[in-house]
């Protein structure tokens, strides 16, 4: 079936499974289940555990799993994190749909977690296939402009190859960049993590594993 969604929203069970009476189960699962990746269990067979002890749904495992870290990571990231007033001037590369599907997804009312390293992220998945919806402009805008504020010396996009319908997303950034005279450039590689570690740039991107091999940003 076709994704005609025209927003990024919340699911219509998200009131039920993330209402204020579910927060503690879900704080408690997520608390578990980061001890156990710190004792180097792995993650599908922990969130299995951690899922059936807490009697989670597939869409309440999900922000548990993502809100998750074991401590090592959760050190490093701290460790490598830099404070938002220091992109002044610098060279920035950005998770490209890490971060333009969280704004979405903000924008569209969907349900945002603050994980246990801090940042911060949402429950959608763009599953090999990226659909632009009615807050993906205003969502480009708000990054930019943001940015423009903060002052960075240029940015650059890194997005995933494999999604379809990235070439038409890496245009339509380039389009807007120009519009605004963004210093931007914008790139779709088969290896986007790869990429922005190679970048010795400071990163924008609220993904685990790659946050685990370069400089993130606050």
């Amino acid at each position: 079936m076709p994704d005609i969604r025209k927003h990024r929203g919340a699911h219509p069970t998200d009131r039920k499974l993330f209402a204020e009476d579910q927060l503690p189960k879900l704080r408690a699962a997520v608390g578990e289940l980061s001890w156990l990746l710190t004792r180097d269990y792995a993650m599908k067979g922990a969130l299995k555990l951690v899922g059936d002890k807490f009697a989670l749904t597939d869409r309440q495992g999900l922000p548990v799993s993502r809100a998750a870290c074991s401590d090592q990571s959760k050190t490093h990231r701290a460790s490598t994190r830099v404070a938002i007033d220091d992109l002044k001037g610098q060279f920035i590369v950005i998770d490209g749909f890490n971060l333009l599907i969280t704004i979405e997804a903000a924008l569209s009312g969907g349900v945002l977690m603050l994980g246990r390293d801090r940042c911060v992220r949402d429950l959608s998945s763009v599953h090999g296939s990226y659909r632009s919806v009615d807050e993906t402009d205003r969502a480009i805008e708000l990054i930019g402009a943001t940015l423009d504020e903060l002052g960075v010396g240029s940015v650059s996009w890194i997005l995933d190859k494999p999604i379809s319908n990235s070439g038409r997303l890496a245009q339509r950034l380039r389009s807007v960049a120009a519009e605004h005279e963004w210093n931007w450039s914008v790139d779709v590689a088969f290896n986007p993590d790869a990429e922005i570690a190679a970048a010795s740039a400071l990163a924008i991107s609220s993904d685990g594993p790659a946050m685990d091999g370069f400089i993130t940003t606050q």
